[in-house]
């Protein structure tokens, strides 16, 4: 006999412990977790249709956007279109992979 746990919640304790610790703190904010689920199902997307879709303000939106482009989860590019200056906001490959797992976390913690 083994003392390692099979099944259930000993399973979760032998890869790790409870989901939650797959959490990001910095998805625990509801705007940037509204704001990385926005731009999950896109390549890009321009920074007024994110603000609309998220429905906050520009201020906030660009607080938010500065957050998650410092941890690295998010890429800023401006330009211009005709001459307009715009702004799109995208996904970085890490941003993708933690926003995936902490989705993954909530299941988890959610279903049991």
């Amino acid at each position: 006999m083994t003392d390692e746990p099979t099944g259930g919640a000993g399973a979760e304790a032998k890869r790790g412990g409870h989901p939650r610790h797959d959490l990001a703190p910095l998805l625990n904010a509801p705007v940037r977790l509204s704001v990385v689920a926005a731009l999950a199902p896109l390549d890009k997307a321009e920074f007024a249709f994110v603000r609309d879709l998220v429905e906050v303000s520009d201020s906030v939106l660009s607080k938010q956007v500065a957050a998650l482009e410092e941890a690295g989860w998010v890429e800023v590019r401006k330009g211009r279109v005709g001459r307009r200056p715009r702004t799109w906001v995208a996904l970085t490959p890490e941003g993708r992979a933690v926003y995936q797992r902490h989705l993954a976390a909530l299941r988890s913690i959610a279903l049991g």
